[in-house]
């Protein structure tokens, strides 16, 4: 059945690009840090080990919060949801930028989890309330690149600006960036009752009414229960966020330090995974769009990403700065389509009314991945005073994710089996 038009105005071009900035303004205060981190290091004279629990702590933080967030999320109104996600990022940076100690960083770092892990229960709900269900899964797709283009901005961005400006010139730079967006954000962002409007115009089907299928999984959910397919997407979400966020936050500083790298051609090697992400988020998008099963694309996904850290521990073992871009590309091509496979599947299996909390669910699985993969990765940096044990890590997290990934698989065959 054909979806009935809405108007431009709640779908419009200008509301994608402020979902997508939504996206990428929690992650500006990480990538800051992580493309800075050979300057901080010096600056505040602490290890790498330290600079990864920075980043464990802004996921911590996230992951804490995920299920009270997300719930909030159907609750109160967006324009409120924005001004947590943009003001609350400039404050966490401002902090950052005046941090003369350690200490001041982590409380920064606590201030930035929030802003992340509602962003995705609050772009999740306008994309089904806004959104025509025929464009849903597309704009699923634009909407999480958000996250890479806030990493192929903060690798040119933070890298050029702390030279000139050091450290606190490039996080005010930061924070002054999110203050303009949330300014933007207010022309484009339906209000709640515009938000209603359009959901009386074109109600969701109820749940206990409609089967829903995600990919060849068909269930018939109630009101009150989430699939379970949700909690094998928030596993999946965890595993291959630990891999993703290690990599993330280590990839420049493996290339400074292991690769002769200069502080901005590091930054450009995150960028370049930024790049590559942003077009690839897209692709997966249209496969899961043309109807492709999930657990299908994340078995290709966790296998992709292996091969990424394969690179990186050439370019150690071999020093081949070649290899750097090229677990750089791989890396951007694969795990980084994860969310947006998991985030267009949880729009197939979950209620409008539920997709906060579904959201939220999701997101506390991926922020603990989040948080433990730079701190187990750092701290194996400071034990072994090499990068070598934690990209075996990384490799190690893949492949339990794709043990998960196998498992959703059979559960999908089985259910076939049996209609």
């Amino acid at each position: 059945m054909t979806s009935p038009k809405i108007p431009a105005a709640s779908a419009s071009t200008g509301l994608l690009i402020i979902l997508l900035c939504a996206m990428g303004a929690g992650p500006l205060f990480n990538y800051g840090v992580s493309v800075s981190s050979a300057l901080i290091i010096e600056q505040l004279g602490i290890t790498a080990g330290q600079i990864g629990f920075i980043v464990t702590v802004v996921f911590a933080a996230a992951a804490v919060s995920s299920i009270w967030l997300g719930n909030l999320a159907d609750k109160i109104s967006v324009r409120r949801q924005m001004v947590l996600i943009f003001l609350g990022t400039a404050l966490a940076l401002a902090v950052a930028a005046f941090a003369e100690s350690y200490w001041l960083l982590l409380v920064a770092a606590v201030l930035a989890g929030p802003a992340q892990s509602i962003s995705n229960p609050t772009t999740n709900r306008v994309i089904m309330r806004a959104v025509p269900l025929e464009k849903r899964t597309g704009w699923i797709g634009v909407k999480q690149s958000g996250v890479q283009a806030s990493q192929l901005f903060s690798g040119l961005f933070f890298p050029a600006v702390a030279l000139a400006l050091g450290w606190t010139g490039a996080a005010l730079g930061g924070a002054l960036v999110c203050i303009l967006l949330w300014l933007v954000s207010l022309k484009y962002v339906p209000s709640s009752a515009q938000l209603a409007r359009r959901h009386e115009a074109a109600p969701e089907p109820e749940p206990a009414e409609v089967t829903v299928d995600t990919g060849k999984i068909s269930t018939v959910e109630s009101k009150e229960s989430l699939p379970t397919v949700v909690y094998f997407f928030a596993a999946i979400a965890m595993l291959s966020g630990m891999g993703m966020q290690a990599t993330n936050v280590y990839l420049p500083l493996f290339a400074v330090q292991e690769l002769d790298f200069s502080l901005v051609l590091g930054g450009a090697a995150a960028a370049a995974s930024g790049i590559i992400g942003v077009v690839s988020r897209i692709a997966w998008s249209r496969r899961m769009q043309a109807g492709a099963e999930p657990s299908r694309l994340l078995m290709l996904i966790s296998g992709g990403a292996l091969l990424g850290v394969l690179a990186f521990l050439g370019a150690a073992l071999w020093q081949q700065p070649a290899l750097v871009w090229t677990g750089a590309a791989l890396h951007g091509i694969t795990v980084f389509g994860a969310n947006v496979v998991i985030n267009a599947g949880l729009l197939r299996v979950v209620p409008a009314h539920k997709i906060g909390a579904a959201s939220g669910l999701n997101s506390m699985g991926m922020y603990t991945g989040f948080a433990l993969g730079p701190l187990i990765m750092g701290l194996l940096q400071d034990m072994t005073h090499s990068f070598m044990a934690g990209w075996l890590f990384v490799g190690l997290s893949y492949l339990l994710c794709g043990a998960v990934t196998i498992a959703l698989y059979r559960r999908t065959l089985r259910k076939e089996n049996r209609s």
